[in-house]
């Protein structure tokens, strides 16, 4: 069982640790994207992306890219996802793959079709091009003002919608190294192997931090979901090769009681290759932390233990043989 608390109870014993992972995830041959960046009838622009979102928060993500690019507001935008009848092949939405890889497709198509926006205003008013400034509703060309109802509209009329739409692709192997970082401390009682985390700390290196909040929420699930391999997941299989724990009543998972609030920091840096300086998350705050884990209970008790879950039983176990060893 986990509890949180101020401080450890008189007679428990209090350690502390940290691990250190660093993540480059893709598939063999490299995660491929495309996307495509449409300006609507009604002015408004439609993203059609390959990848899928599963609850891991892209369509925001590629929300936000692509307003930052065509100075828009995401109300202004619809996302159409995962159909090969709007857009190119995707490899899938996995790898940590969402924001690094079609993320930057969906910015490659939304900076290029705010090129041909900036190009076709300017064959409007007659006014150079370098005069003219992209708008959430229209282009304003050194106080001639052109919507973008109109200038769809005189796409349409010349046969040429395609000059108001772009595609964008992305893919192969470059990724970029991601890095995140655990620490523990927590307390342990010899009498029964109870474990208690007194706190919590994780440090994520994700590049430039699209969202924070969405991001916050990954790392913090993340933690949560490794706390479940460290502490209690355990797969048992009897003589037979069955597995015996086939259901949830028997396959412990950690409950929102059992996990501590972590702290979560993000570093300020920028990456060469994701988009807009983005680096890879999602996944990798998982890394860490059973070995964080095992470093503070090693630090609690001296006993260094190399196999999870980390059960009471097994914590208790431990630290009976090791006190029945003499010199211990």
């Amino acid at each position: 069982m986990v509890a949180v608390g101020a401080g450890a109870p008189e007679g428990w014993l209090v350690g502390q640790g940290t691990a250190l992972a660093m993540i480059a995830t893709g598939p063999p041959g490299g995660h491929y994207a495309d996307a495509r960046v449409s300006l609507l009838a009604d002015g408004t622009y439609d993203i059609a992306v390959g990848t899928a979102e599963f609850g891991n928060g892209t369509t925001t993500v590629h929300k936000q890219i692509t307003a930052g690019a065509l100075n828009t507001t995401e109300d202004r935008l619809t996302v159409r996802q995962s159909d090969t009848d709007v857009v190119r092949h995707d490899t899938g939405a996995f790898g940590s793959a969402g924001t690094v890889v079609a993320g930057k497709a969906v910015l490659l198509a939304a900076g290029s079709l705010a090129e041909r926006l900036r190009t076709f205003a300017p064959r409007r008013t007659g006014v150079a091009r370098h005069l003219c400034v992209l708008g959430a509703e229209a282009v304003d060309c050194a106080g001639r003002v052109v919507t973008l109802k109109e200038l769809y509209e005189a796409a349409e009329a010349n046969g040429a919608t395609d000059e108001v739409a772009a595609d964008g692709h992305w893919g192969g192997s470059p990724r970029s190294v991601a890095f995140n970082a655990q620490w523990f401390r927590l307390a342990v009682d010899p009498d029964t192997g109870e474990i208690r985390i007194l706190r919590s700390v994780h440090a994520a290196d994700a590049g430039k931090v699209m969202n924070p909040t969405q991001c916050r929420g990954q790392v913090e699930g993340g933690v949560a979901q490794a706390l479940g391999a460290t502490l209690f997941e355990t797969v048992r299989v009897d003589h037979r090769g069955e597995v015996t724990t086939a259901a949830f009543r028997r396959y412990r998972l950690p409950q929102y009681a059992d996990v501590p609030r972590t702290e979560v920091h993000f570093m300020e840096t920028t990456d060469a290759i994701g988009p807009l300086g983005a680096k890879s998350m999602s996944e990798s705050p998982f890394n860490p932390v059973a070995p964080a884990f095992a470093n503070a209970l090693r630090d609690a008790t001296g006993i260094r233990f190399t196999e999870v879950p980390v059960t009471r039983d097994r914590v208790w176990l431990a630290l009976d043989r090791h006190d029945s060893v003499p010199g211990t």
